[in-house]
Order: C-alpha cells, then structure tokens, then sequence
C-alpha cells in the first residue's frame, strides 16, 4: 500500500507529518509490537517515526530547492517495514514549496545608450532577476517606475524564465533630458510577495536612424555534442532601411551572453552565421540561449536583439586541455608582483566532477596562478625576480580534473629574465690611500681601483673616471696630475710630486656603468706624497759667496766659553730629512773652538794664549739626517786683534747672535702692523656704514 502526505519546507525538527497508525487503521500497540522499521531511500535521515503514538515527524531541516531545484514537484520516499506477518507499506512525502527566495538581479545597477531617434516600439533586454522557488513563489511578474518614455515588456522563455524588455513608447528627445533614470522591480508570488530592484541609468545618444530589424524574434537549431569546430549553428538574416554605412549591418553576440557560452559560439560579424568554435557537452548544458546583437555602422550605432534557441543532442565523449592563449617567454627582472606572463585556457570534455579542472604550479617558484573565468587562469609573477639570482626558469604548469582516477596534462613554460641596469657598481673599497714618493716617473701607476657590477652586458660595463673632490685646493685639480684608464682603473701619475710643492691630494674616481639611464658610484682616493731627501741644507747665516769665507774678529781676553757667532741653516725637506746637525769638520786648532751639534753656535773653549795663532779657519759641515744625508760647508775666519775687548765680544757676539735673522724679524712686525691697520680701517669703515 502507499500513503501520501504534503508538507511545506523548512519545517521544525519534531513537526508532525502524518499518523501511519491511523491512516494504516491499526492500532498502535499493534504497529509496536511488530517491530515497527522505517527506510528511506535518500542517504538522510529526514523523518524518524515514534512507535508508541505512530506519529511521523521531521528530524532533520528540509531545503526544497537543495533537494530538487527547479523541479515543480518535489518528493521523499520512505518505505515502512513490519513483522509479522510481513508487510511493505510505501510513503510518499511531498515537499510544498514557501517563499523562503526574494528574485534577485545580477547586479544592483545597470547602464543603456539608446539614441535619439530610436523608433517607437525598440526593445532593450534588461538582465532577468532569478528566483530559486518554484511555482507561484518564484518570479512572476517585473514592475518599472513611473516614466514618460518607457513600458516594461516581460518576454516569456522556452525555459520558462521571464525576460524584461524596456520598450520605447515615446520618442526620446536628448536636448530635453540626456539622461532617464528607472527602478525595475522584480516580485514573485508568495504571500506576502518578496522583491528586487534594479537601477537602470539610460543615456540618450544623438543620432537620426533606424535600427536593425530581425527577420524572425528567434531562431531554433540542433547540434550533437562534439560537432567539429565550425560547423553551422544557423544564418541570421537582418536588415536595416538606412542607406549605407547606416545600413550597414554587424552581427555579435550580446554581452547578456556568459564567457562560457562565448567559448563556445562565435558569430560572422558579416554574413551572421553562427557556428561552433568550442566544444558541446550535453553534460554540462542541454540547451543554450544565445543573444544575439545585430548593430548597423552609423554614428552612432543602432542594435536589434534576437534570441537563438539551440538544442544539444547526447554522444559519449572525454579528457583535459591546457591551451595557451598568451606567453612571453622573456620578462623584465623589473616586473611586479602581479604581472601577467601567461593566460592559460583549460577545458574538459567530460561533465559533472570529472569535467571540472584545476591547475596549480609549484609553490617554490616565484608565480602563481589567477582563476580569472571557469575556464582561463592567468600565470602571474607572486614575487620580485631578481635575474642576478636565478635568471632562467621552466614552470611547469599542471591541469587536473576530479575524476577517480584524476587525469592530468603539465604543459612546461620556459621563461628567460631580461637584465635590468638596477644594480649600482660597487668599490671593492669606500676608500683608498696611497703613499707616493715624490720625484717619482712620469706613468708611474699610483693605485688600481676596482669595482664590479652583478648585472650583466652593457649594464655591466664599467666607465672610470676622475672627479675633483670636494674641499681640496681649488689650484690642485686632480686631473692636472693624473689620469686613469677609463677600463681597468689604473691611475697614472701625469708628473713627478714635490713633496715640497704638494704633501696631499685628494680626489674622487667615479665609475659608472653602460645602462640606460646609467648607474653610478663613487670611491674616493687619497694621496700623501712621501718625502725624499732630495734638499741639501743651506747656510742662511753667516752669508758668504761660494769661495769666500765669513771673518769674525775677536778680543785675545775673550773668556770661554763666549759665543762667537752662530750659524743657521735651513733644509727645504721635512721630518727626518730635515733635522740638522753642525759638524766642526776642520780647524786651526780643533781643541780651541767648538760648534754646537744641533743649535750650530761657535764658541771658544779655553783662554787665547800667546802661543796660538793670530787666525783661525774653521770648517762647519751642515748635514741632515735623510738617507743617504745630505750636507753643506761653511768657512769661517776667527781673527785674534787687540781693540776694545768688551766692544769687540759685544759687536762679534750680536753679529753672531743676529745673522740673518734681525731681517725676517722685521718683517714680521712690518705685517703685524700693516694687519692691525686694515683691521681697523675696515671697523671704522663698516660702523660708520651702519650709523
């Protein structure tokens, strides 16, 4: 036997559905006692039965349209089991729909261009709202907003779907108003109903035409699944009153049109042959819908849409596809994060889970993969490249469907990374010092700078040159001294230092590389010229010609040890070149005089005697202290007379004491004055100035 009972969705857990005991006429201490079992055919559990009172319930939530979608009826099966004697007894349990659904369009807002002189009557789809309930809780009737151009046309689909149309009903008029703004509503059935709205924004084009006009509304066709690419789908046939460019028709297919669906077809903009250009599955559709568009060539365009209807017949088919629409097979170590390399279209010819595929590449390379539609992905670079690092990569990319087992496709994209000038050349040091001795060969190299650069070919091409650098002497320009090889960084001395003339050079090499815009660095370079002991000393007093001899005259009651005189000498080098030492070398009498070993002074080193000479010639040798060392002589001529001897010490004395230096003494408070006046001078001037 078989008992049917009705009950709406969504239904409480515990809700009563039905009395088997009473409909069955049993009594319910018999049903318990004949071991009462209740199986359904569905894998949940959606009704438990309470064997003491025979009351069907709801155990679990039901969803009408999870379990049955856009079926108009909706059905549960149980089978109830006693003992006893054996008996089968057949439940039927229909699930009623509520309006548990509100319609809802694809999107909230939605824009037309419609030009000014559209003919009365013109027909603009508007993208249907979609209502999963069914019968009279789904979508029955669209409702638009109060305005003075346009009525609402609801056009009835094969499938039984309600397609909105705006229908022009009074001439536009674009100097009037250029923009016309609608509110389409969306209401189904239910009680109460529930709605949707969408905002459409006309614009009014300017134009004076006629749009296209399609032969018939629509047109039906058949197609086996698998049809060879190109084959005919149908010929539309529109046309147009215009003259000309005016009449001059385009066919496409509209953008109401999903991507799949334009995967699949594709339109002669010409003839208006449409034929097929991707593959048909029965699995995945059994009837396509397509919009299609024919636009005439005035300015601006007018459109006419009209719908084609074709059926797909089942054949047995299979396996995936990876298809590469784009590829570079070179990038710019530069590209960011984000950067598209590839797009990849994959697709399967089976239907259900193992037509679905998914394709991943390995997360240890720097790319990954962007699901941009079902069917497209886009290989894009997940991180910054670095060609000094890696500069060549094979991404494998694998396409897998969710068959059991799953079958697999690995398609290998070679990509090269294009060099990029984004490295600075690098000194091997900040900085470098250099000991030159002076007086030394013209060409000479100084020093070797060194840099390097990671990035490659012309980008790594290194330039060198010489810079001045800032705070030396503006008299010391570095490239009046040196030059340096442009390509090995040799510096070379252009010629010979003076040490006397230059202690210090400091200058800056640059280097810089061959990309575009270039790179550049710089090091910078000092030099410290050495001293060589290439000055003899010369005698500043006592001043004598080169083959004469300096006489001093001397009192024979001289005490010692008095001073005679000193002689003074200068050596134009510096450091251990130019410490000075005196040397009595020859003498009259070597134990009578002395000369002191670094201040040079002369004196006498016991009482004159009768015995000693009139005159005395002494030889001081003047000798630094470089290597080899040099050294100067000095004669000097020691006259014994008998004159006033206080006067005689004292004038040979400030002789000796004085020499030469009284002179540059003299000059010295000479410029101190002569500052102090231009000092004062200049005050006076900028206070009178001021007051």
């Amino acid at each position: 036997a078989q008992i049917r009972y009705s009950i709406p969705e969504e239904l409480t857990r515990g809700a009563f559905v039905g009395n088997i005991a009473k409909d069955l006429g049993t009594d319910v201490a018999k049903l318990a006692a004949a071991n009462l079992q209740v199986l359904s055919d569905s894998d949940s559990q959606y009704f438990s039965v309470n064997v003491n009172t025979g009351v069907i319930m709801v155990s679990e939530r039901i969803d009408r349209e999870q379990l049955c979608g856009q079926n108009p009826r909706c059905f549960l099966h149980l089978k109830l089991a006693i003992e006893n004697p054996v008996e089968f007894y057949r439940i039927e349990v229909e699930i009623l729909d509520i309006n548990d659904n509100p319609p809802e369009f694809p999107s909230d807002e939605v824009s037309l261009r419609i030009y000014e002189l559209a003919s009365l009557g013109a027909r603009f789809p508007i993208q249907p709202a979609q209502d999963p309930d069914v019968g009279t809780n789904t979508l029955q009737t669209y409702h638009l907003s109060a305005n003075d151009n346009f009525n609402l046309n609801v056009k009835a689909r094969t499938d039984g779907g309600k397609f909105p149309e705006l229908v022009l009903e009074r001439a536009l008029d674009r100097e009037f108003r250029a923009f016309h703004y609608l509110v389409l509503t969306a209401e189904d059935g239910g009680s109460p109903p529930q709605s949707s709205k969408i905002r459409i924004t006309i614009q009014v084009l300017d134009a004076n035409d006629n749009h296209p006009v399609f032969d018939r509304p629509s047109y039906g066709a058949r197609l086996v699944e698998n049809s060879p690419l190109g084959t005919l789908v149908v010929k539309l046939n529109a046309t147009d009153v215009d003259e000309g460019p005016n009449g001059d028709i385009r066919y496409s297919l509209s953008s109401h049109n999903s991507a799949a669906l334009r995967q699949i077809f594709a339109i002669d903009e010409q003839t208006g042959e449409i034929r097929v250009q991707g593959n048909l599955d029965f699995e995945e559709a059994t009837v396509y819908e397509i919009e299609v568009e024919a636009k005439d060539m005035g300015s601006p365009t007018m459109e006419e849409h009209c719908s084609v209807v074709v059926e797909i017949t089942d054949v047995n088919d299979n396996a995936p596809e990876v298809i590469l629409t784009s590829f570079s097979s070179t990038l710019s170590e530069d590209a960011l994060p984000g950067t598209v390399v590839a797009v990849i279209h994959v697709r399967d010819r089976d239907s259900g889970e193992q037509g679905k595929v998914l394709c991943h590449v390995s997360p240890d390379l720097p790319f990954q993969l962007r699901k941009d539609y079902e069917h497209q992905y886009s290989l894009l670079t997940s991180t910054r490249l670095d060609r000094e690092h890696v500069a060549y990569y094979n991404v494998t990319v694998s396409a897998s469907d969710l068959g059991n087992p799953p079958l697999s496709r690995h398609t290998i994209l070679p990509i090269t990374l294009i060099d990029v000038n984004d490295n600075t050349p690098q000194f091997e040091q900040a900085s470098y010092e250099v000991l030159v001795a002076e007086n030394n060969p013209v060409g000479s190299v100084l020093v070797t700078v060194s840099a390097a650069d990671p990035d490659s070919e012309q980008n790594s091409r290194l330039s060198y040159s010489i810079l001045r650098a800032g705070g030396t002497d503006p008299g010391l320009d570095p490239t009046r001294y040196l030059s340096i090889h442009p390509t090995n960084g040799q510096v070379t001395a252009k010629f010979p230092f003076d040490y006397e003339q230059t202690t210090y050079l400091q200058f800056h090499v640059e280097v810089s590389d061959g990309g575009s815009p270039a790179l550049r660095n710089r090091t910078l370079v000092h030099v410290f010229v050495v001293d060589q002991n290439d000055n003899a000393p010369r005698v500043h007093f006592p001043r004598a010609g080169e083959d004469s001899a300096t006489q001093f005259r001397i009192s024979p009651s001289i005490v010692p040890p008095a001073l005679i005189t000193k002689v003074v000498a200068i050596d134009a080098d510096s450091g251990r070149n130019a410490w000075l030492s005196y040397h009595l070398v020859e003498a009259t009498d070597l134990g009578l005089f002395s000369v002191a070993l670094r201040s040079g002074e002369v004196r006498i080193m016991r009482a004159l005697q009768e015995t000693d000479a009139s005159e005395h010639e002494l030889l001081v040798v003047v000798r630094d202290a470089g290597e080899p060392p040099l050294s100067t002589a000095v004669t000097l001529v020691v006259l014994v007379e008998e004159k006033g001897p206080e006067a005689l010490q004292g004038s040979e004395a400030q002789a000796a004491d004085g020499g030469g230096l009284p002179t540059i003494t003299l000059y010295l408070i000479v410029s101190l004055v002569l500052i102090s006046t231009v000092s004062l001078v200049a005050m006076a001037a900028l206070g009178i100035r001021c007051l």
